[in-house]
C-alpha cells in the first residue's frame, strides 16, 4: 500500500531520517535534495527506497554522517576531495564550490574524490553543473557485478557515467545517465526480493548463461549494456574512479547494502568544461538547434525528458512512497 506525500512532507522525510539515523545537519542538506530530486525524477529503485540502507549504515558506523571532506587545490584547474568514509555528496557539494568558479575562469577544471560512498543518482550531480552552465562529465565506480566479456566472474561495478549540458534559464538542455550494465543493479535486486523473474539480456549466472531468475542473476554477473561495449564503459569510469582518483577498485570495497563493518571507499571523478570559451559564442545556437531537432521529430525526446515530466507530476500530485518503508524510515528519525 502506498502512501502520498507533498514535497514538503517527502523532504522532512528524507531530512529526518539521515539525521536521526546520524548524518549532521550540514552534511544532510545536498543529500536530501538529491535523494528527493531522484523519487520525484521517477527513479523510485533510487530514491526512498536506498535510503534505508543509508540510515542502517550511519547507525552501524560503516559511513560518517558528521565528518567534514577536505578539498586539496593541487592547481588553478584540478582538485582531490577527500571524502574522509563520510557520504560522497558533502564531499562533491564541496568540492563543486572550487570547480564551477575554476572552470568558469579557466575554461575547463577537473575534480576527484576519494575515501567515499555511493554518490546515488550521478545525473543529479552533473545537472548541478549544467546549471551553472558548464559542459559536465560524471563518473562512479562500486561493488563488482559485471564479469568481462567471456568470463564468468565480476570484477567491476555497474560503474555509471553521466553527460549534461547547460541549456536556457539556468536549466540542463539534456542530461545522459546510464550504468555500464543493461539495467540498473536495483532493478534485479528488487526483482529477487519480489520473486518476479527478469527478462533476458539483463543479467548472467554463474556459469555465464543469460537468466531470467533475479536470485540467478545477483549471484552470477550484470549483463553489460551492449556487450563488450558496455564492459568498456564500465573500465573507463573504473580507470577514473579508482586508478586516476585513487580510491578503491570495486573488489577492495564494502557493500553498498550489507552492515559488513567495511567502508566503501570508492571514488568519483567529474570535468567540468565552460563551452563558451571554446565555441566562439556558437555553443548555444548550436545546442538550441541540435535539441529542435530531435524533439521535431514525432516519439523522439531528449534523455532527461521523462524525469522532468515526472517532477512536474509529482509536484503536482506529491510522492509515493510504500507504507512499510516509510515507516521503516521514520523510524530512523526516532
Amino acid at each position: 500500500m502506498d502512501k502520498v506525500l507533498s514535497e514538503k512532507k517527502a523532504r522532512a522525510v528524507i531530512r529526518d531520517a539521515l539525521t536521526g539515523a546520524g548524518c549532521s545537519k550540514r552534511n544532510a542538506v545536498y543529500f536530501t535534495k538529491a535523494i528527493l530530486d531522484t523519487e520525484m525524477s521517477g527513479l523510485s529503485g533510487h530514491g526512498f527506497y536506498w535510503l534505508q540502507f543509508y540510515c542502517e549504515h550511519l547507525r552501524s558506523g560503516k559511513v560518517d554522517g558528521k565528518v567534514r571532506p577536505k578539498v586539496e587545490r593541487i592547481s588553478k584547474v584540478a582538485f582531490r576531495v577527500d571524502a574522509r568514509g563520510g557520504f560522497a555528496h558533502p564531499a562533491i557539494e564541496k568540492g563543486f564550490m572550487r570547480l564551477v568558479p575554476a572552470a568558469l575562469k579557466h575554461g575547463v577544471a577537473a575534480m576527484a574524490v576519494h575515501c567515499s560512498y555511493n554518490a546515488a543518482t550521478l545525473g543529479f550531480h552533473t545537472e548541478t553543473l549544467a546549471r551553472a552552465g558548464l559542459v559536465a562529465f560524471g563518473f562512479t565506480n562500486s561493488v563488482p557485478a559485471i564479469a568481462p566479456v567471456g568470463g564468468k566472474v565480476p570484477l567491476i561495478g555497474t560503474n555509471p557515467m553521466s553527460f549534461a549540458v547547460p541549456g536556457e534559464d539556468g536549466e540542463a538542455a539534456f542530461v545522459i545517465d546510464q550504468s555500464s550494465s543493461a539495467v540498473a543493479w536495483t532493478a534485479v535486486k528488487r526483482a529477487a526480493e519480489e520473486a518476479r523473474t527478469i527478462p533476458l539480456g539483463w543479467a548472467l549466472d554463474v556459469e555465464g548463461r543469460p537468466t531470467t531468475d533475479a536470485a540467478a542473476g545477483l549471484a552470477g554477473s550484470m549483463a553489460p549494456l551492449g556487450g563488450y561495449k558496455g564492459f568498456s564503459q564500465g573500465l573507463i569510469v573504473e580507470v577514473l574512479c579508482a586508478a586516476v582518483a585513487g580510491a578503491n577498485r570495486g573488489p577492495e570495497m564494502g557493500s553498498f547494502v550489507e552492515n559488513d563493518s567495511k567502508p566503501i571507499g570508492n571514488g568519483q571523478f567529474f570535468i567540468a568544461i565552460e563551452p563558451t570559451v571554446f565555441s566562439g559564442g556558437l555553443f548555444e545556437g548550436q545546442i538550441r538547434a541540435l535539441t529542435a531537432s530531435i524533439v521535431a521529430q514525432e516519439g523522439a525526446r531528449l534523455p532527461n525528458a521523462r524525469r522532468i515530466a515526472n517532477r512536474a507530476v509529482a509536484r503536482k500530485e506529491g510522492v509515493r512512497i510504500d507504507a512499510s518503508l516509510l515507516a521503516r524510515l521514520r523510524e530512523f528519525a526516532g
